[in-house]
């Protein structure tokens, strides 16, 4: 069985002994006898102590971790006070992917965290082995099997780690220009608190101190203009925090393929790389914002089957463009899962009376609220102002009303919704696991109905399933049936299609006939 890398000792030490000595910091402090304070002489014993346990508890750690690759398993042995053994079945393995911080990356190291279909967190870690033996072993891992042969030829340290470079295909990476204009337009759901926080400091805690050339001295509360320009500080920090974010988080964004996988690597301080198999792929989604969609961008997100890991929040899904020209997303994701014209076909007009009432509804709520805050407060005097927003109402109610559609394609349902950010999803057929019928009491008085392809992909559960909004009752029954027969019938299809392997399509940008898929 094989071993950690053995700088992985001196590593994991930094962080364990930080814990442990600050652990050991605070038992000093309470130990420390005399009611004069704390004997610092002591408390430094403490800590010296703390960090020794620390580097001797990972060295042991070091010692009795072992990790062996076998022809159906990927077995496990660990523990130093408790010992854990583990038997990983190859066909459970579901994700593996590979994260590198600064520290790491400069010694040649990287963390390898394998997940297993159905489970909610990482099955295995091993913190750390060499950056070979972590792309030997993310290869080997996502092939489900090993044969005797490859067994043999692992056995031979020399030869095993295996540099698969040169077999991979570079099929996108990010342009300096596409991560700025990605930068730039981002909001990151943590930037808001990060920029609050910055933004206290930069003012020393005191809010008066950003108010320029003493303009105003009783910051906040004395105004619009202070309220303005507090939200303006704010948002500006916000901003700038959230750039930040994003640009170390795609930093050197590249996607490549080995086979009938796909490997992307993202990250300036974190390298993060995973991996994102074509035979588990739910669902695709392409995503164009607004401003992106104007300037002629757009992203491309792939589901999985399971939990997706590297990304808090976005479980099931991974980035397989974070952006770039509107054309190189669609060819990327008509090589996963081929399909035609983005034509569809709109809701009923009655869906946009339906919005516009809608609308109303929230326009009159915020006069109401409006009011209050006029009658409660100094702030506001021409509340009734707000009612001016019932002239957008149309407007609003024909954007969303033109921004959804669906399409069925021969192998897929094709659906769109949103108009500030515009997502398209790609359904296969084979892979929907029930399709659900729904009317809100609202959408039975007008005779609507939302359509739901439901897949195994875990974003389902966070109601980004493909989803036909507001077609007509009737209509939506017949969809619902539509797609139920055609997923029988991909599903015998694919069974006959199994053998030939052609899974996956190059991004040349050709529009393969997918016949041909249907008579391999």
């Amino acid at each position: 069985m094989r071993k950690l890398h053995p700088a992985s000792v001196a590593v994991r030490s930094v962080s364990r002994s930080v814990n442990t000595g600050l652990l050991f910091f605070v038992v000093g402090i309470v130990a420390s006898p005399g009611s004069a304070g704390a004997n610092l002489l002591g408390v430094g014993g403490m800590v010296l102590v703390g960090i020794l346990v620390g580097i001797v508890y990972e060295f042991a750690y070091y010692e009795r971790f072992r990790y062996e690759l076998t022809a159906d398993t990927f077995d496990v042995t660990s523990g130093v006070l408790a010992r854990r053994d583990r038997e990983v079945p190859l066909r459970r393995i579901q994700n593996v992917d590979v994260r590198q911080n600064v520290l790491v990356r400069a010694l040649g190291l990287a963390a390898v965290h394998v997940e297993t279909a159905g489970g909610g967190q990482t099955e295995v870690t091993l913190q750390y082995v060499g950056e070979g033996e972590a792309r030997r072993l993310r290869r080997r891992l996502l092939n489900g099997s090993v044969d005797a042969d490859e067994l043999d030829s692992d056995a031979d340290s020399a030869a095993d780690r295996v540099d698969i470079g040169d077999e991979e295909e570079l099929l996108f990476a990010m342009q300096p220009r596409e991560l700025a204009v990605l930068s730039s337009f981002t909001i990151d759901p943590g930037a808001s608190l990060l920029g609050g926080i910055a933004l206290s400091f930069a003012s020393g805690f005191d809010p008066g101190t950003l108010i320029p050339f003493g303009l105003l001295e009783d910051l906040p509360g004395t105004g619009l203009f202070a309220l303005a320009w507090a939200v303006l500080l704010f948002l500006l920090a916000a901003w700038i925090v959230s750039a930040a974010l994003t640009f170390n988080r795609y930093y050197g964004f590249r996607l490549t393929r080995v086979d009938d996988e796909l490997y992307y690597e993202r990250g300036l301080l974190q390298r993060y790389s995973g991996t994102i198999p074509l035979d588990k792929v739910q669902t695709l989604t392409i995503a164009e914002s607004v401003p992106f969609r104007w300037f002629g961008y757009g992203s491309l997100a792939v589901e999985t089957a399971g939990y997706a890991p590297g990304q808090a929040g976005a479980r099931g899904t991974e980035s397989a463009i974070p952006l770039a020209g509107r054309d190189r997303v669609l060819a990327l994701a008509r090589s996963i899962e081929p399909f035609g014209d983005l034509d569809f076909e709109r809701p009923p007009r009655r869906a946009r009376e339906r919005y516009a009432v809608r609308y109303l509804v929230v326009v009159a709520i915020v006069v109401a609220a409006g009011y209050l805050v006029s009658t409660v407060t100094s702030l506001g005097g021409y509340w009734y102002a707000l009612a001016l927003l019932t002239v957008v109402v149309p407007i609003a109610a024909h954007l969303k009303w033109s921004s959804r559609g669906y399409r069925f394609d021969d192998r897929l349902l094709l659906t769109r919704t949103g108009f500030w950010r515009r997502t398209t999803k790609v359904v296969p057929y084979y892979r929907v696991q029930a399709v659900v019928h729904t009317q809100t009491v609202f959408q039975r008085r007008r005779r609507l109905a939302n359509v739901t392809a439901d897949t195994a992909s875990s974003a389902s559960f966070f109601g980004r399933a493909g989803t036909a909004y507001d077609v007509d009752a009737d209509h939506g029954l017949e969809m619902q049936a539509h797609i139920e027969t055609r997923l029988q019938e991909r599903l015998r299809a694919r069974d006959r299609d199994r053998s030939s392997g052609n899974w996956f399509r190059t991004v040349s940008g050709d529009d393969e006939d997918t016949s041909s898929t249907e008579s391999s």
